[in-house]
């Protein structure tokens, strides 16, 4: 048999801590890290309900560096554990041809709105009427398994204005600018603060072949505004992200990159904390547009008013 080429590490916690226990194994899976939930499906056009635990799922490569990695990634878990309830991680060493497959075992086609699909970088379309988002899944969020991005994704086909732009703040792998432009918008935005999130993005615009219309600005909403990039304002903005960053983002002056009579969508959000951003939106003057909701996940879309 051969010498075991990675180390899985899996955690099962619930669905409000999966995010922050993939965050702590992304340090160190450098090949990216999987979130997995059961779901259920009431027919095969729906996009499915997440339901029950989540199995927050990173491979190692086995290396000298190893077991330094599995040790930090203990110390990481330990001190979430002092916030909220995190079980002992499982770990087990695969081989190469193994690790291949427990990956991609993790991924399938994923059915978005009346136009689009999520496709695995390795899989062909099964639905070719509908226009495929290519994603190869080396972060944890923004491949479309997570229902914060489904969310928001569904509101991008409804509300990207064709032949017009986007600026898509916290922009992760890039799947919100991807999937507005395949559907027709001319020119996205995707701001991030992180440099894996800018190098994701790249490729996954070019491996959809839309790479010359996603300009990449590592910085802030002031410097947005005041003219670090070739658009200050855009009649559809996106942020999926987490409600303290949202509402860091409006006190920085998000709403302001909003056109007049734009939208905003805003998703990452809790159930539990959506009176904290409608607050926040309605603070900036911005009016309710619809709420959309997965599990206990939620997303909102708001309005602009025209001046």
């Amino acid at each position: 048999m051969a010498d075991p080429a990675w180390l899985e590490i899996s955690v099962i916690v619930d669905s409000e801590t999966a995010e922050a226990v993939a965050e702590v194994l992304s340090r160190y899976a450098e090949n990216g890290v999987v979130v997995e939930q059961g779901v259920d499906y009431n027919d095969a056009e729906d996009v499915g309900t997440p339901f029950g635990p989540c199995r927050v799922t990173g491979y190692l490569p086995v290396d000298e560096t190893t077991e330094e990695k599995r040790q930090r990634i203990l110390e990481g878990l330990w001190y979430l554990g002092r916030i909220t309830a995190v079980p002992e991680p499982e770990f087990k060493f695969i081989e190469d041809e193994d690790w291949m497959a427990a990956w991609k075992k993790f991924y399938r086609p994923i059915l978005i709105g009346e136009k689009l699909l999520i496709l695995p970088a390795w899989m062909p379309s099964i639905e070719p009427e509908r226009i495929a988002i290519k994603i190869d899944p080396s972060m944890a969020f923004g491949t479309g398994t997570h229902p914060t991005t489904q969310l928001c994704l569904a509101m991008v086909e409804k509300y990207v204005v064709p032949h017009q732009d986007i600026i898509d703040m916290g922009c992760g792998s890039g799947i919100l600018s991807i999937g507005a432009l395949l559907l027709g918008a001319r020119h996205a935005l995707g701001v991030d603060i992180d440099n894996e999130s800018m190098q994701s993005s790249r490729e996954n615009a070019e491996n959809n072949g839309v790479a010359d219309k996603l300009e990449l600005f590592k910085g802030t909403v002031r410097e947005i505004l005041n003219g670090a990039c070739s658009i200050r304002q855009a009649p559809l903005v996106t942020a999926n992200i987490l409600t303290p960053i949202l509402i860091q983002l409006f006190d920085q002056g998000m709403a302001d990159l909003i056109t007049p009579g734009g939208v905003i969508l805003l998703s990452g959000i809790l159930e539990e904390q959506d009176e904290k951003i409608r607050n926040a939106a309605e603070a900036q003057g911005l009016e309710f547009l619809e709420k959309r909701q997965i599990a206990d996940w939620v997303a909102y879309a708001y309005r602009k008013p025209q001046k």
